[in-house]
């Protein structure tokens, strides 16, 4: 437990942590833009939810060893990979289950303040079909395979989060 405790107030993990979400980013960004695969509604809200963990690593590398900075970098990430889980979780039930009358929006609901597929459409404007299955990696979707990567974050944040409650080692 100290050992998860120092872990989380240093910069390294952090950055790990924004790292791996920035290379996920640049995977979506390549299955749109190179292999032309159409992202829906819910590959931009999980797009979102993973710039959410690279902001998380972001924050929590500025001071990691600063109580604040350190939980509010927690925050962001419990938020950022259980929100995705769960928009992962009902994309795969859209694929899984397709129905006329249970589809996903065309058109991503953004606050009226903040219309970001209007914005920067090439990131954040859908154009695709949440039902589609159009990649396949060992016979599973890439929904399903975000389901692996926030399950991944999140299990991570919960034993790093345990970690911060453990006793800490005073006075060497």
């Amino acid at each position: 437990m100290q050992y998860l405790n120092q872990l989380a107030s240093t910069r390294g993990p952090w950055l790990l942590l924004a790292f791996s979400a920035f290379c996920l980013e640049l995977t979506a960004l390549f299955f749109q833009h190179v292999m032309e695969l159409e992202p829906c509604v819910m590959c931009i809200y999980e797009r979102i939810a993973m710039m959410g963990i690279i902001a998380t690593g972001l924050v929590g590398a500025i001071k990691p060893d600063f109580f604040a900075t350190r939980w509010l970098g927690f925050v962001l990430w419990g938020t950022s990979a259980f929100w995705g889980l769960q928009l992962a979780l009902e994309h795969v039930d859209y694929q899984m289950n397709p129905s006329p009358f249970y589809t996903c929006d065309f058109i991503p609901n953004f606050p009226e303040w903040m219309p970001l597929h209007q914005w920067v459409p090439w990131l954040f404007n859908p154009t695709g079909d949440c039902a589609d299955i159009v990649w396949q990696f060992l016979g599973y979707s890439m929904p399903q395979w975000l389901v692996v990567c926030f399950t991944i974050y999140s299990v991570i944040f919960l034993v790093v989060l345990a970690g911060q409650f453990g006793k800490k080692k005073c006075c060497e």
